[in-house]
């Protein structure tokens, strides 16, 4: 598919004005940048609220960033400051991916899991995370002695636990698979392999769009002109990694208003055995960056260990991010670091035992050392720019949280 020339042609069938000014100028209603779990859920709910939506994708498909590059875990909302919006938008969030997934038959498993102290030193910080958890509303967590919890999985070792009934695992393709469907349904429009690559924000709205391939020959800092002016109503910057850098070519918007983003890479590990030495999930307390290198399962019983977490260095803000243009592969070197922590409750993983698996980049506001970020969506009450609403730092618990995101923002801005 061309996707610009499509685009314009779909806009041009809803009669809608296209002039000549230098490039193709095209009036839409409501634009979604981002095809990943938010922006499809962004999109669906826009679409259900009677807007009509375009979804602008510069990969060629849906949900191939931070949305594919996860432990596919829906989250329960323990480890969040309470008054967060991640705290708020993961426990509403968990409630509304549960009911969503049993209608439509998405798979998903209620499985639970196990944070677990493996020192003495650590205890205390689970009856802190107890606490938190119920601030934030989660009710049904259970607090266990060491031999409780290795009663339920043998081959487990820590001193204490906290057992989490509704953390879960779901197939997050599926679920984006349906989100598209619903959206498609309603009369959405989505280009893939269609990138934003700057615009004008203030009395009006515009985006500068190109198509990828565009980028893809363009070297680092030579500009790339537009091939379509899109003139939205609405516009969501729900462009994940991508996010933050967009922003910063959003010409008319105060800069004070975009964080600073910062980046950490997770790489994911598979245990070679084919039967599951666990049961539930499996967490150590977490650690500066991340929740810890832990134990997850997919829905097939495949064991992963991860993600560990390297802070990655600037460069982040050029084209290639707009393209998702970064280094996947993981290291098999690398697991010579999981062996050592996963054996803290696991000790009887066997050398050999992990195998390369897939890595993932998660989109942050905070950096090495400084306390963990909350989400930020930021609308004209806090930016003044009418018709702009940005997500900034929607990493974990993203996907649990976004049908959530989804309606928190329409609830708030939409008007």
């Amino acid at each position: 598919m061309f996707p610009l020339r499509g685009l314009a042609g779909s806009c041009r069938r809803r009669g809608l004005a296209r002039f000549a000014a230098g490039v193709p100028r095209e009036a839409v209603d409501a634009v979604v940048v981002g095809a990943g779990a938010v922006g499809l859920a962004v999109a669906r709910a826009l679409a259900m609220a009677g807007r009509e939506v375009l979804v602008v994708e510069a990969a060629s498909s849906f949900g191939t960033g931070t949305s594919s590059r996860n432990s596919e875990v829906i989250h329960a909302g323990i480890y969040y400051p309470p008054g967060s919006l991640k705290a708020s938008l993961c426990v509403r969030g968990r409630e509304m991916l549960y009911k969503y997934c049993a209608e439509r038959e998405i798979p998903h498993k209620r499985l639970g899991k196990l944070i677990v102290a493996t020192g003495a030193a650590e205890t205390a910080k689970l009856d802190m995370l107890l606490r938190t958890a119920k601030e934030n509303g989660v009710d049904d967590l259970q607090m266990m002695e060491g031999s409780q919890a290795m009663e339920m999985e043998p081959e487990l070792r820590c001193l204490k636990a906290l057992l989490s009934p509704s953390t879960g695992i779901i197939d997050s393709h599926s679920f984006m698979l349906s989100l598209l469907a619903d959206s498609e349904n309603l009369g959405t429009t989505i280009s893939y392999n269609t990138a934003v690559i700057s615009g004008h924000v203030g009395e009006g709205l515009e985006l500068h769009i190109s198509e990828s391939k565009e980028l893809e020959k363009s070297s680092v800092g030579s500009p790339v002109s537009p091939q379509i002016v899109l003139l939205p109503k609405l516009l969501i910057n729900s462009a994940g990694l991508s996010a933050v850098p967009l922003a910063t070519r959003f010409h008319g918007l105060d800069q004070a208003f975009v964080p600073p983003a910062y980046y950490a890479c997770g790489c994911y590990f598979t245990l070679s055995q084919t039967k599951s030495p666990f049961s539930h999930l499996i967490y150590p307390l977490p650690e500066d960056g991340g929740i810890g290198v832990h134990v997850t399962l997919d829905l097939n019983g495949l064991v992963r260990f991860g993600p560990d977490v390297e802070w990655l260095d600037g460069g982040m803000g050029d084209m290639s991010c707009f393209l998702n243009r970064f280094d996947y592969s993981v290291n098999p070197s690398r697991c010579s670091r999981f062996y050592p922590v996963i054996r803290k409750y696991f000790p009887n993983l066997k050398d050999g035992s992990l195998e390369p698996g897939y890595s993932g980049i998660r989109p942050k506001l905070s950096g090495p050392g400084q306390r963990p970020s909350d989400f930020v969506i930021q609308g004209e009450d806090i930016h003044g720019v009418p018709g702009l609403v940005n997500l900034f730092g929607i990493e974990s618990p993203g996907l649990t949280s976004s049908l959530a995101i989804a309606e928190y923002i329409v609830s708030r801005y939409l008007r």
